[in-house]
């Protein structure tokens, strides 16, 4: 059982405390057994106030942190002095100090201001939200701040940025550790999308475009029921029934990557499950995931991930871990 400690603190949001209990708490094997084990304690073990009107009462204080195989901090609306760059509490200090060398540590949202107080970023590449990000990066120079993204994959410390990016990366861990099917049935029963690449665009100026004004989900849809075929932008503005001028500019409106780079994400992302889900031939794969040709999946893959096909298909197996994203 993979044991993971949620610390919970002063000011903190309920919804994003709870988001790695229901997310690892839906992640089971095929025989519905549970995978994880999920703990929320604070720092001394004693109830903390969230941002909502009302206190949270804990189950365990900062003796969970050090059995834990997993840290994961939420973010907090009271940083107070932190935000200037200031010292951990000493209680905070303590508590962080009971991780075993080796946990793999998270933070979602501004749960990354605990980790760079605690000198855990320092010359390391991490994100926050983007609206703190200008702020996080003058109080804590020595943190490689990535505004863009959704999630910071560093190996052993991983960093998100606001709400829903969390759910990103609490189901990029359960992918990680247990594979496509896990991390699938664990998005259905949290009715959320099951991926969204940790590199794509945090921010979107237009996401939610006007009721009257046509958008390409359609053409996205058809897109995925075709990912085999060689699909052209026009075809897919054609879909859309816009021309290819209004399609690009649209799509790259609606899902913060230009047409070419989401077609490439799909493609990769259904290559990934099939090599971890089939023995299918990595010829194969590559047809099926419109790669057209094994040495095309491959270049594609070493450039997204840093890993060919053969060894992310011997390497990504249940139980194990990938390397990390390059």
């Amino acid at each position: 059982m993979h044991r993971v400690a949620v610390l919970a603190l002063e000011g903190v949001p309920p919804f994003e405390l709870g988001m790695p209990s229901r997310v690892f708490g839906n992640a089971y094997d095929d025989s519905g057994n549970p995978l994880y084990e999920v703990t929320v304690c604070t720092a001394d073990g004693q109830p903390v106030a969230s941002d909502a009107g009302f206190t949270i009462g804990v189950s365990a204080g900062p003796e969970a942190l050090a059995v834990a195989d997993t840290v994961v901090i939420p973010p907090t609306h009271a940083l107070g002095e932190l935000l200037q760059g200031a010292p951990l509490s000493q209680a905070h200090v303590d508590a962080l100090a009971r991780i075993r060398p080796g946990t793999r540590i998270v933070s979602i949202c501004t749960g990354s201001y605990v980790l760079a107080a605690a000198g855990m970023l320092d010359g390391r590449p991490a994100t926050t939200h983007w609206l703190k990000a200008l702020e996080f990066q003058r109080a804590f120079p020595r943190v490689k701040v990535d505004e863009d993204v959704l999630f910071v994959d560093d190996g052993d410390i991983l960093t998100s940025a606001g709400v829903a990016a969390g759910i990103d990366l609490c189901l990029y861990l359960v992918r990680a550790d247990h594979g496509t099917a896990v991390a699938n049935r664990a998005a259905r029963l949290c009715v959320v999308p099951p991926w969204r690449d940790g590199g794509q665009a945090q921010y979107i100026d237009r996401p939610v475009p006007e009721p009257t004004v046509a958008t390409t989900t359609e053409a996205r849809a058809w897109a995925l029921e075709h990912l085999d075929e060689p699909l052209t932008l026009g075809q897919l503005a054609a879909q859309a029934r816009m021309s290819l001028r209004t399609f690009t500019r649209r799509f790259r409106d609606e899902v913060g990557m230009t047409p070419v780079q989401w077609l490439t994400a799909q493609r990769l992302d259904l290559a990934r499950h099939l090599l971890e889900s089939s023995d299918l031939p990595v010829d194969l794969v590559a047809h099926r995931s419109g790669f057209g040709s094994a040495n095309s999946l491959r270049q594609h893959m070493r450039s997204s991930l840093g890993i060919s096909p053969i060894a992310y298909r011997r390497t990504f197996s249940p139980g194990s871990r990938p390397p990390a994203a390059a």
